[in-house]
């Protein structure tokens, strides 16, 4: 990214809270177009929490959020716009069980745009031809695998043409060989330029794809860099703990 672009997406010191509890520590990240952010790190450490900081799903008790060089400032306007600039993708797939697939698919533009039935069926299509789901158009979610419901999902997300794609643990859910069909169409989507913030455990994707990978334990950032330093060569002895690679 060249020095003079600002991030696509920004966030600056997040503190979130849960009572007595830091699920985030002031954490910061930058994330240029067209750059993969991987964040790594056990389960509670608060990667989940981080995530959905940035599209306010979880509004954080300090810190600020920035969407292409403007501060969002948690009003209903507001985050209408921003999660229609910052698409997520979650744990589960969440889609309508009454809808058919590409009605699941065009239903935000079609609600937030104002498409017509027809312009979203076509913008539908053309999305689930993207994630290799041309030929489940018309069927229900119930008719689909997990792995098929998830490259539904993420069709869903891109519907309205985010500048930035959020996964929270997108193939948590799935058994291995659901999973490697998911990743599949997440490496080809960072092939093509799509700006992504990845929540995972799946350490081989993060470094085959990532461009910075985070390594988050107890609401805070221990390590974070690029994929060959971070989970090859980690610094830190928590990491090195966590990629076996220590005592």
């Amino acid at each position: 990214m060249p020095p003079e672009m600002p991030p696509v997406l920004e966030a600056r010191g997040i503190v979130k809270r849960f009572g007595a509890v830091t699920a985030v520590a002031g954490i910061s990240l930058e994330v240029g177009a067209g750059r993969v952010t991987a964040i790594l790190g056990p389960s509670g450490s608060g990667k989940s929490t981080l995530l959905r900081c940035l599209n306010f799903l979880e509004l954080p008790d300090a810190g600020e959020v920035i969407l292409d060089g403007v501060a969002v400032r948690p009003r209903d306007r507001d985050l209408d716009a921003l999660r229609s600039r910052v698409g997520m993708v979650f744990q589960q797939f969440n889609l309508f069980p009454h809808l058919l697939v590409w009605e699941n698919v065009a239903l935000a533009p079609r609600a937030v745009r104002g498409t017509g039935r027809e312009g979203a069926r076509s913008l539908a299509l053309r999305l689930l031809d993207r994630v290799g789901l041309a030929d489940k158009a018309d069927a229900h979610p119930s008719q689909l695998s997990g792995g098929q419901q998830q490259r539904a999902a993420i069709a869903r997300a891109l519907a309205m043409e985010p500048a930035v794609l959020l996964f929270d643990e997108p193939t948590s859910a799935l058994d291995p060989e659901l999973t490697g069909e998911v990743l599949a169409v997440m490496r080809a989507l960072a092939a093509d330029g799509t700006t992504m913030v990845v929540v995972t455990h799946e350490v081989a994707f993060a470094r085959a794809v990532a461009h910075e990978v985070l390594f988050m334990d107890a609401g805070l950032v221990v390590e974070r860099g690029p994929p060959e330093a971070v989970i090859a060569n980690p610094a830190h002895e928590r990491t090195r703990r966590f990629f076996g690679r220590g005592a």
